[in-house]
């Protein structure tokens, strides 16, 4: 497959792992006969389970992608990472070589498998507890599932069923200025670091974080 274009994709699973729980938040994609079905969900990661991992989430259970059979079916969560235009006149190259055009750096990483789902009530109340200590984690006031009184969260809890994917394939997507020499490429995330968005400014952090990696 010729693209992603080798300068821009990321297999090193380490990596891929540490992006995943730093997004948290991924699309489930599936095609089922009716067409394309999408959700957007937060996704814990079992590192431990299958040599990709597995990713586990909820779904409401009316919702139709909650509809699997006993084997599973295929399916893609993709994760989307920060992202932003970027101007050719950051590059300093620019000066030298007025052939520049704009381009879009960001990082992405797409998880391929099979989705099957779980209604094992103690597992779900485990993975509950997993995104809500995920998500409360640094807070000076954290809010925990026990906080709730128990006969209310495994009632509302019916209306939910597990799901897992496990993971066959994991891809990143990390078109982060590679293809750009050393100065051109400080001139884009020194730009982005100093923009006016928060999504602009950790996209220059990836850069960066990008760059310490291939330095060492």
């Amino acid at each position: 497959m010729a693209y992603p274009s080798p300068a821009f994709r990321e297999d090193r699973i380490e990596v891929l792992h540490a992006a995943i729980h730093d997004l948290h938040f991924g699309a489930l994609i599936t095609h089922p006969e009716s067409g394309f079905a999408t959700s957007y969900l937060p996704w814990e990661l079992d590192a431990t389970r299958g040599p990709h991992g597995t990713l586990v989430g909820h779904l409401a259970r009316y919702n139709p992608q909650s509809q699997v059979p006993g084997e599973g079916i295929d399916a893609l969560v993709l994760f989307q990472g920060p992202h932003a235009y970027v101007s050719p006149s950051w590059y300093p190259g620019k000066r030298e070589d007025p052939r520049q055009v704009p381009t879009w750096d960001y990082l992405a990483v797409e998880a391929r498998g099979t989705l099957v789902t779980f209604d094992d009530e103690a597992r779900l109340y485990n993975l509950l507890t997993q995104l809500t200590d995920h998500n409360e984690s640094g807070r000076a006031h954290r809010w925990r599932v026990t906080d709730a009184p128990d006969d209310y969260v495994r009632k509302e809890m019916r209306h939910i069923v597990g799901i897992e994917l496990r993971i066959e394939s994991l891809i990143g997507r990390y078109k982060l200025s590679q293809n750009r020499n050393a100065a051109d490429r400080e001139g884009a995330r020194g730009a982005l670091a100093i923009a006016s968005t928060e999504r602009e400014r950790d996209l220059a952090a990836a850069i960066a974080a990008a760059q310490q990696r291939r330095d060492r």
